[in-house]
């Protein structure tokens, strides 16, 4: 004989008042009653995921109502950014986030408008894959730990956090950094150990404090997709946006570098404004590029748009090299705009 079972579990409402609750009802098919067994399992199931729901709510209203500077979310098993921190203006006067140990794969784009006076932003151990462009416009951003991750991208944008201090990139898969990652003075302390497939670091990096142990494996053909480059021994991935290699032989930049230069050295320099440049009088992909560059010159701080000349320094010629004899064989990389910046840098110098 078969039966229906209802069962019931109960929830504080979202609000937190104690006067209301919520009803949850499901109707399981039993069979000779086997099904009443079940019930209570269900109902703490249900129940205990309503209530982590409501106290999530209700230390997010907290937050926002008494202008917190501190958020703990740690540990809340959260495979999504909270909604209830992108409500309304956010949590304008939030600066120190804590969201380590959760499963969240993505961050929201609106981030920085929502939290804009954030300092200290702590992602260690979720699954993040990408990070989103708009992480750049926190402007005031000093902390940053993405360790224990699932990054293969840094997006060029967080080379714009002009207020950073302290990057924690630990234990992800990263196989190449921006080549901008660095260029603020503001910037310290950047950890990579454990990625196993990162071998070059932006010159930028140089005489600040790095951890890259456990980094270096050797490169297998097949995992080659991005452009890579060599010198001796040593090869590199070079970031995603690098369309073009240039050499030492080189005599002239391709015409789409000049190009690019020129309106970039016109309208930006001279005039502070590319916004009255649109699709029809240069094409969308083109525009795009002018607004940010692949990054800029190690030797003189030229935008580069097209094409970059790297150049390679081993780690054993570096001040850094004793910390990490015999861990790693990783190497600095300096990208230039030109056969002559790339002839002319030194890395000690």
């Amino acid at each position: 004989m078969t039966t229906s079972v209802i069962i019931t579990a109960k929830a504080p409402s979202p609000q937190g008042n104690s006067g209301g609750q919520r009803l949850l009802r499901a109707e399981l098919p039993s069979r000779n009653g086997s099904a009443f067994r079940r019930c209570n399992a269900v109902e703490v199931v249900l129940g205990t995921g309503l209530v982590m729901a409501s106290e999530l709510c209700k230390t997010i209203s907290e937050a926002k109502l008494e202008r917190h500077k501190n958020l703990f979310l740690n540990y809340r098993n959260l495979h999504h950014f909270p909604l209830e921190l992108l409500k309304d203006e956010g949590l304008q006067y939030l600066e120190r986030l804590y969201m380590k140990r959760n499963s969240l794969t993505t961050l929201p784009e609106n981030l920085a408008q929502k939290l804009p006076n954030l300092v200290e932003l702590y992602l260690h151990s979720n699954n993040i894959v990408v990070v989103p462009e708009a992480i750049g416009s926190l402007v005031k951003l000093q902390f940053l730990d993405l360790s224990d991750n699932a990054l293969e991208i840094v997006c060029p944008e967080i080379g714009r956090l002009r207020s950073l201090r302290h990057l924690r990139l630990a234990n992800n898969q990263l196989k190449y950094l921006p080549a901008d990652l660095g260029r603020s003075r503001e910037l310290q302390y950047v950890y990579v150990d454990n990625n196993i497939h990162l071998k070059g670091l932006p010159s930028y990096l140089y005489n600040k404090v790095i951890g890259c142990s456990g980094c270096g494996s050797p490169i297998q053909v097949s995992e080659v997709k991005l452009l890579s480059f060599s010198s001796g021994q040593l090869t590199v991935f070079l970031p995603a946006e690098v369309k073009s290699i240039g050499t030492e032989t080189d005599r002239v930049l391709p015409l789409q570098e000049l190009a690019m230069r020129t309106l970039y050295n016109t309208y930006y320099r001279f005039l502070k404004d590319l916004n009255f440049l649109t699709p029809i009088s240069l094409p969308k992909s083109l525009l795009e590029l002018l607004h940010c560059p692949l990054g800029h010159c190690h030797r003189c701080s030229q935008p580069m748009f097209t094409i970059v000349y790297p150049k390679l320094f081993p780690l054993r010629e570096t001040p850094m090299a004793g910390l990490h004899q015999g861990r790693t064989t990783v190497s600095f990389v300096a990208y230039c705009c030109s056969t002559q910046c790339l002839q002319t840098f030194d890395l000690l110098s």
